[in-house]
């Protein structure tokens, strides 16, 4: 007897010798009596059919008795065979009706320099107040410019004030007085969106004349995004930015549009997309929160100012060099140096000019914050009260 090993399974092959038969040339006569016991034919059939149920039985029985013992069988998969999914309900009509609630609130913004078209983008009314109307676009649409003006979606031109901006928000506020504003548009919450609820972007890409008033559809794919951003025209990344990010596509003279929910309600501006190699559908908006905070001060009259440290400055290793003091400013007076490097502010880390910005506008004119430095091989902390 050997044993053999199939499939995991141990088999035992049993090997049976065959004994020889004698058979005898001259067997013996004898006289047999041979008797029959009959049965009847229906008692043959009640036999027949017993044999057969007793055979389902134990071959039923046998079938699970390996089973049980068999490493892969999983009882619950024979006794619990009931499964339950949660069922989901999708439904697309479109965003039609949206569009049509904030569609005549849109206008192309167009920027003069010299009397020439400068650039070109995209804003919308977003209130009326004592019979003024106030639009909102990016700043970077109309920085620059010595002349602005919009156009509605029935063609009608107006010549717009800018009230004010700032570049660092990226939001310009723009004023109008007229009766022929259509539409204002409805205002909602992005703090309220989840991520993959869908969004659209209405806006004025490329040529404005051809494209206006396009309308690109996605989902909210992110929020509290930190991106660096440039706020000149240089290539160094100055600010950082939190975004929302979306996959509705964003293009250039899409800048300073509405970002909508399904409802069509705007919940942030848009201001730019990803533009390199391997990057696609990464659009983002500022959030309507930030930009109505500032549009709102501005409106009311508020001096936006950001708060200063008096220093010249520039990106260095893993901080930021300290290249020279503006005699009397809040760096002079905690005591800062040239050729100090700021590695934090009020215990968060500074890698770059961008981030520095970051947290201090954060902060504002009057607030006291703690500067940690490097200087002559040495970590050293000091505190600031910030300026105007």
């Amino acid at each position: 007897m050997e044993d053999q090993q199939t499939n995991g399974v141990t088999q035992q092959a049993v090997v049976v010798n065959p004994q020889p038969v004698v058979v005898n040339s001259q067997p013996k006569t004898e006289t047999v009596k041979v008797i029959r016991k009959g049965v009847s034919g229906s008692k043959l059939i009640i036999v027949f059919i017993i044999t057969i149920i007793l055979s389902v039985f134990i071959g039923a029985g046998s079938v699970l008795l390996v089973l049980q013992f068999y490493p892969g069988f999983n009882k619950e998969s024979v006794t619990n065979v009931t499964r339950i999914e949660k069922e989901v309900s999708i439904t697309d009509e479109g965003i039609a009706d949206a569009v049509d609630k904030i569609y005549d609130s849109v206008v192309i913004v167009k920027t003069y320099k010299n009397g020439k078209l400068y650039a070109t983008g995209t804003g919308f009314v977003y209130k009326k107040t004592s019979g003024v109307y106030y639009l909102l676009t990016n700043y970077h649409v109309i920085q620059d410019g010595d002349k602005v003006e919009v156009v509605f979606t029935d063609n009608t031109v107006g010549d717009v004030t800018v009230k004010g901006g700032d570049k660092y928000s990226d939001i310009a506020v723009l004023t109008y007085q007229s009766a022929d504003v259509k539409e204002i548009a409805s205002i909602g919450s992005s703090v309220d969106m989840r991520v993959g609820d869908t969004v659209f972007a209405i806006g004025s890409p490329l040529d404005s004349s051809v494209y206006s008033w396009s309308v690109t559809r996605g989902v909210l794919s992110g929020k509290d995004r930190k991106v660096e951003v440039s706020t000149s025209n240089s290539n160094a990344n100055d600010w950082i930015m939190q975004v929302l990010q979306t996959d509705a596509a964003i293009n250039s003279g899409n800048s300073g549009g509405p970002f909508c929910t399904s409802n069509g309600e705007v919940i942030g501006i848009n201001n730019m997309k990803l533009i390199t190699s391997g990057v696609e559908g990464m659009g983002f908006a500022i959030p309507i929160e930030e930009a109505a905070a500032y549009a709102d001060a501005i409106i009311n009259g508020e001096n936006v100012t950001k708060p200063k440290m008096g220093i010249t400055m520039a990106d260095y290793q893993n901080g930021v060099l300290v290249e020279n003091v503006e005699v009397g400013s809040a760096a002079d007076i905690a005591g800062l140096q040239k050729g100090d490097i700021i590695t934090g502010i009020n215990g968060e880390k500074i890698v770059n000019i961008a981030s520095l910005r970051y947290q201090l506008y954060k902060c504002t004119v009057g607030d006291t914050v703690s500067i940690e430095y490097f200087r002559n091989g040495k970590t050293l902390t000091t505190k600031m009260k910030l300026t105007e």
